[in-house]
C-alpha cells in the first residue's frame, strides 16, 4: 500500500473544505455582521507503517502514519462600523450579540443590525425575525408613530415614550455558537448567555462583515496551486504502481 497516495488524497479533501469556507466568505463578504469562516489544519495519526518486515503489527516498531485534517472555525473579530443614517440600523461596539426569535421558536444571535418593521410594527431583522427585548419579548413600536431614538444602552424611545430595551447578550465560549445563515448563530450547548451590562449600541450604523475579500481571493489561488500539486503526486504514485505491477507480470 502506498501511504503517500492516501496522504495526498486526504490533502485534497482538506483543501476542498478550505475552498468551501473561502467561497462562503467571498459570497457573504457584503452581509452585515457576517463572521469569517476559518479552517485550521492538523495532522492526525492513523496507525503505523512497519519498518521491520519480521516484526508483527502492533508491537510499536513501526513508523507512525499521519494524515492531514481540516477543521472549521469562526473568526468573531468585529467588522468595521459604517454610518447609514437609518434610524432602525444599529451596530454593536465591543462584545455581545442581539437576540432574535427564530421561526422554530428557538433564540438566535446576531450582530447584523439592519432592522425593519412588519405591518404590525414589530421590529424584525433583514431575515424577518423579531428582535427581542431584555424581557424576552419581541419589540413593537407604537401605532401613533413618532421619532425613533435608540440610546447606547439599547433603550428604544418613540417620541417621549420608552418602547423597550434591545437585548444584548454574550457567551463565555463563543466557539459553542453554530452559524446558520447571514450572520445568524444558534447556541450549541454550554452555559446560557448572560446580559451585557453596559452595551454600546450605535443608532444609524451597521457593522460590516470581517471578511477581507482580496485576502480570500489570494487564498483561492493558493488552494488551487496546492490542489494541483497533490493531483500530480497522486498521478505519479499511480504511474509508479502501474509500472511495478507491469514489471511483476
Amino acid at each position: 500500500m502506498s501511504i503517500g497516495l492516501y496522504q495526498s488524497a486526504s490533502s485534497l479533501a482538506a483543501l476542498e473544505r478550505w475552498q468551501d469556507a473561502v467561497t462562503q466568505n467571498i459570497t457573504s463578504s457584503q452581509v452585515s455582521g457576517y463572521k469569517k469562516r476559518t479552517v485550521e489544519f492538523s495532522m492526525v495519526a492513523a496507525g503505523e507503517v512497519q519498518t521491520n518486515p519480521r516484526q508483527k503489527i502492533g508491537h510499536g516498531e513501526g513508523e507512525p502514519m499521519y494524515f492531514p485534517k481540516a477543521t472549521y472555525g469562526i473568526n468573531f473579530q468585529s467588522g468595521e462600523t459604517e454610518p447609514t443614517r437609518r434610524e432602525l440600523d444599529v451596530a454593536l461596539q465591543g462584545e455581545g450579540f442581539f437576540e432574535v426569535q427564530m421561526n422554530d421558536g428557538r433564540k438566535g444571535y446576531t450582530r447584523a443590525g439592519e432592522l425593519h418593521l412588519r405591518p404590525d410594527r414589530t421590529i424584525v431583522t433583514s431575515q424577518d425575525q423579531p428582535i427581542l427585548s431584555d424581557s424576552g419579548f419581541p419589540l413593537q413600536l407604537l401605532p401613533q408613530g413618532g421619532t425613533i431614538v435608540i440610546n447606547t444602552d439599547g433603550m428604544i424611545r418613540q417620541g417621549d415614550t420608552p418602547v423597550g430595551r434591545i437585548s444584548v447578550v454574550k457567551f463565555a465560549d463563543e466557539k459553542k455558537l453554530v452559524p446558520i445563515s447571514a450572520g445568524l448563530f444558534v447556541a450549541n450547548g454550554g452555559p446560557d448567555p448572560t446580559t451585557v451590562e453596559k452595551p454600546q449600541v450605535l443608532q444609524g450604523y451597521l457593522e460590516s462583515s470581517n471578511v477581507a475579500a482580496l485576502h480570500e481571493m489570494v487564498n483561492l489561488v493558493n488552494i488551487s496551486r496546492a490542489y494541483e500539486a497533490n493531483q500530480k503526486l497522486i498521478q505519479s504514485y499511480d504511474q509508479t504502481m502501474q509500472k511495478t505491477l507491469d514489471a511483476l507480470g
